[in-house]
């Protein structure tokens, strides 16, 4: 009897921890590239990750992002130059949205 309670508990522990991890969502990145002629590609970059957003008249939004800190990278069309924003903070479940990048000359 009591070897038949130690692993429903066992299996009751494990099944609330399988679901707690299933819970966390994940976040996203949202921005805005001016002039968005200018911009050719948008990638954000987190230590090996790099991931690539399209971009819809200059915006822009990553989703399924890990959780971390991402630098944000627009590649630009000449003769506009690359532009950056570093230290972008993603949490779970939470869009960040960065504000507009505007590309300079």
């Amino acid at each position: 009897m009591k070897r038949a309670s130690l692993n429903f508990l066992a299996v009751a522990g494990l099944s609330l921890g399988l679901f707690a991890f299933g819970s966390i969502k994940e976040g996203g990145i949202q921005g805005k590239v001016t002039p968005p002629e200018g911009a050719r590609e948008v990638v954000a970059i987190a230590g090996t990750d790099t991931l690539r957003a399209q971009m819809n008249n200059g915006d822009f939004v990553f989703s399924n992002v890990k959780k971390g800190t991402y630098t944000i990278w627009v590649k630009a069309n000449a003769p506009y130059k690359d532009a950056s924003v570093e230290n972008v903070a993603v949490t779970d479940s939470a869009t960040t949205n960065i504000g507009e990048i505007k590309l300079i000359q």
